[in-house]
């Protein structure tokens, strides 16, 4: 596993996804935000039931804002599994039992009201909850676990859910969501 410094950096890429170098994540998002590699994760419980997680309103983008789990950015030499794994116990304070990456290839670029820009090359990862939830309140201000039919009602609304959630749920639905993510018949 890759330690991290204390200067969370991301990795930028190029129009074809290869990595070009990084920068210090503090500096990236604005109205200008460079092409960069980040991820989207989707928790499930074992019953079928979705974390959504209400963004802290100190967060850089998108404060306030309804979404999925939980997302982040790998750091340079991290793989996207370990920085997902990473981030689920920072954000999160939990361990994952399973963790699949069902849209490798999902990019987006979204503008918040403010201004700033997301513009990522966002792999969207299902994993599965191995211990509680203990939210860290930097990270999280509210949180609800919930049926999937919940999350595609949200996904289906401009206003309820972020705008790479909107977008995600219904390329998961397409995709498949694994065994485990489903509730039980």
């Amino acid at each position: 596993m890759t330690v991290v410094s204390h200067e969370e950096r991301v990795v930028l890429l190029d129009e074809a996804g290869n990595a070009v170098g990084s920068a210090a994540k503090a500096t990236v998002h604005h109205a200008e935000t460079p092409l960069h590699l980040g991820f989207s994760c989707y928790l499930f419980d074992g019953t079928g039931r979705a974390l959504l997680t209400r963004r802290a309103l100190t967060k850089q983008t998108w404060p306030g804002v309804w979404t999925n789990a939980f997302c982040g950015h790998p750091a340079p030499g991290e793989s996207v599994e370990d920085a997902v794994r990473r981030r689920a116990r920072q954000e999160l304070g939990t361990t994952l039992a399973e963790v699949v990456c069902v849209l490798p290839d999902f990019r987006y670029r979204a503008q918040a009201a403010d201004g700033t820009v997301e513009n990522e090359v966002c792999p969207v990862f299902c994993a599965l909850a191995a211990s509680r939830v203990d939210a860290a309140p930097d990270e999280v201000m509210d949180l609800v676990w919930v049926g999937w039919d919940d999350v595609r009602a949200a996904a289906a609304l401009d206003w309820a859910i972020s705008p790479w959630a909107r977008s995600q749920v219904p390329l998961l639905d397409a995709a498949g969501l694994p065994s485990w993510a489903r509730p039980a018949a």
